[in-house]
């Protein structure tokens, strides 16, 4: 058990905790594929949530994708923000709304090391129901306007 959510968290409070499953994805520059997840919303105590994602391979289970940032409340009641590091050489700023289990955020900056990935926007929506939680994620890159790009299905966990 971590310390008491920040009051100013309690709309994310469903968030807390671990989560996996699998999910599955495609892009216009890839072929279709399937993967495992685990996600990790924490709480420590402060007005914001640490977050990590890792993903893998369903067939070998070698490391596909990493994670790591915070989820913090917006100036305002209903709003939240989203600050994110890639291993691809990419970070994003987002922002959006969150209520009634539905977090959508829209990124607002992407910054990218001079070989970091072309990625040029994201939107993310998740929902949580009880103990599951569902995402889509869609994403731009430099030459590839908004699509569908991921999508999973995550059980709670811990």
């Amino acid at each position: 058990m971590g310390p008491e959510i920040h009051a100013d968290l309690e709309p994310f409070a469903a968030l807390i905790g671990r989560w996996l499953g699998d999910g599955h994805g495609s892009y216009p520059t890839t072929e279709p594929f399937r993967y495992g997840e685990e996600i990790v919303f924490e709480s420590v105590g402060e007005p914001y949530l640490l977050y990590a994602a890792r993903s893998w391979a369903e067939g070998d289970g070698s490391p596909l994708h990493f994670e790591r940032g915070f989820l913090l409340p917006g100036a305002e009641p209903g709003q939240a923000g989203l600050a994110m590091a890639h291993p691809l050489g990419v970070t994003e700023i987002a922002t959006g709304t969150i209520g009634a289990g539905s977090l959508v955020l829209t990124s607002t900056a992407i910054g990218r090391t001079p070989t970091g990935s072309a990625v040029s926007g994201l939107v993310r929506r998740y929902q949580v129901d009880a103990d599951s939680l569902s995402y889509e994620i869609d994403m731009a890159m430099d030459h590839v306007a908004m699509v569908f790009h991921i999508s999973g299905r995550l059980r709670r966990a811990g």
